[in-house]
């Protein structure tokens, strides 16, 4: 039986396993290792409904923020591997491939094996994960948090993004949380969103019990009005921290393998450029801890039925 579908093995590999109510309220999931904080970056989860522009925002705010001078890091975790294609013009392996490759001794992998440089020296790494049915998006994120660790890639880093797979919200794709400073929703002016929203909020406000992380606020994507988010911020204490329209130049953006900060410079671009900049400096100066409360599923179920 191998780690993939040995359960106790998984939990154990990504860290250490945790004894029900020690994780948030009936919790069974992996816990951090101690040894595997990141330590000196500021950190960051985006999360959201699957398809939301997670990747899209993750990229272009990593691009914003190198454009401020610092070294950033995004660490795509979903098992598509296609969060940093925009950076990287190209689907990089990810740490699972590279794992494989040498039958898991990891002791034999070089950094650049699996970090890759991207536009405007943005590193970047795709986590990937097990194949379907058969393993834990906890232990992947452990192996490569580890991996960069063995290998100093955190000591020259000043940002960490981690870019996370839909509105999954278990303990293997919530384990990104563990080493988060600042949670990032990404969220569009429609029902589903704003439900799932709802849900990732409350698995934040979970692992804060027993971690660092924090509620930064939403991130309104894909959107001409936030008349609903704004609606659903005001009743459970969020904050909206950046908008980006329904605009064009994203789309083609992605057709392009391309960040907005390498697009034409039309208005619309120039407009959204200055927006993710805004962002990030922003979240470099520091956002106020917020302490929201989520709705229980019928709860959002009945505010959010609106004409």
């Amino acid at each position: 039986m191998n780690v993939y579908t040995n359960p106790r093995a998984l939990r154990r590999a990504a860290g250490r396993e945790a004894n029900p109510g020690e994780d948030g309220e009936g919790s069974v999931q992996v816990a951090l290792d101690p040894s595997l904080q990141i330590g000196g970056a500021k950190v960051f989860a985006v999360y959201g409904k699957g398809g939301i522009g997670k990747s899209t925002t993750s990229s272009n705010l990593a691009v914003a923020f190198s454009k401020l001078g610092q070294r950033v890091l995004q660490i795509g975790c979903d098992p598509k591997h296609d969060s940093t294609f925009t950076l990287t013009k190209s689907l990089i392996p990810t740490v699972i491939d590279v794992l494989e490759g040498v039958d898991f001794h990891a002791e034999e992998l070089r950094p650049d094996d699996f970090v890759f440089e991207g536009y405007n020296g943005v590193r970047c790494v795709e986590a990937g994960g097990p194949p379907a049915g058969t393993g834990c998006g906890g232990y992947v994120v452990g192996q490569t948090v580890k991996l960069l660790k063995e290998h100093h890639l955190l000591e020259d880093t000043d940002v960490v993004i981690f870019d996370v797979l839909g509105d999954v919200v278990c303990g293997g794709f919530a384990s990104p949380l563990q080493h988060a400073e600042r949670a990032i929703v990404v969220a569009a002016n429609d029902f589903d969103s704003i439900f799932a929203m709802n849900r990732i909020v409350a698995a934040i406000k979970a692992k804060s019990k027993n971690y660092p992380v924090r509620l930064a606020g939403v991130v309104a994507n894909r959107s001409r009005d936030t008349d609903q988010i704004d609606r659903f911020n005001a009743a459970i204490g969020l904050r909206r921290l950046a908008h980006f329209g329904d605009v064009d130049a994203v789309r083609r953006s992605r057709l392009k393998k391309s960040t907005l900060f390498e697009m034409d410079e039309s208005p619309d671009v120039l407009a959204v450029r200055a927006e993710y900049m805004r962002l990030a400096e922003t979240l470099l100066a520091g956002t106020e801890e917020l302490d929201a409360r989520p709705m229980k599923d019928r709860e959002i179920f009945d505010f959010l039925g609106f004409d």
